[in-house]
């Protein structure tokens, strides 16, 4: 069985550790704790992995964020992925820093790149996995927000949710989404 694991992030390194690339930071930590590495194909970086007798197909698009659809369409048609074996992992404002929320449906919440993934495949009924990026900006600066770096004492904090992140990925991809609902939403 196949999964296609999708971080949301812009390339570049201006948005290297921003808020907006906390996908990105999510499969980078994956792929080195399981000492692969990613290579340029079309509309991303991609690496394989596997979990157990899983393959993972792990996407980092470069279509940047609003556009991300094309790239998850794009890989889910290629590796014949179905929609329920898709995990989007996108930033979330509305949630604490940190915090993890995984459903298998629901709106867009004024996210664009989930905004164009849902445009792209058809159907807003696809798993994601948000995470929280907390909200301490002031009124009207919502986009300087997400796209500003992680402060050090940030990124310190961010290590152990991360790593709770990836044991999710691999719930989700083990035991399915209503397991890894359970044991990782409100934690």
């Amino acid at each position: 069985m196949k999964y296609l694991i999708v971080g949301l992030g812009n390339i570049g390194a201006e948005y290297h550790q921003t808020r907006h690339n906390i996908g990105f930071m999510i499969l980078d930590a994956m792929a080195m704790g399981s000492n692969i590495s990613f290579s340029t194909q079309r509309y991303g970086d991609v690496a394989y992995a596997r979990i157990k007798n899983k393959q993972l197909v792990l996407l980092k698009p470069s279509t940047y964020m609003n556009l991300s659809g094309e790239a998850v369409r794009y890989w889910a048609q290629k590796e014949k992925i179905p929609v329920d074996h898709i995990l989007i992992l996108v930033d979330d404002l509305a949630l604490p820093f940190g915090a993890i929320r995984i459903k298998g449906s629901g709106s867009d919440a004024g996210h664009n790149g989930l905004k164009n993934i849902a445009a792209m495949l058809g159907t807003q009924a696809y798993p994601r996995l948000r995470f929280g990026i907390g909200n301490d900006f002031a009124r009207g600066h919502q986009v300087d927000y997400v796209l500003s770096r992680f402060s050090s004492d940030d990124l310190k904090a961010l290590e152990p949710r991360i790593e709770v992140a990836i044991d999710a990925v691999k719930t989700f991809v083990l035991a399915g989404i209503q397991t890894a609902m359970c044991q990782f939403n409100n934690k």
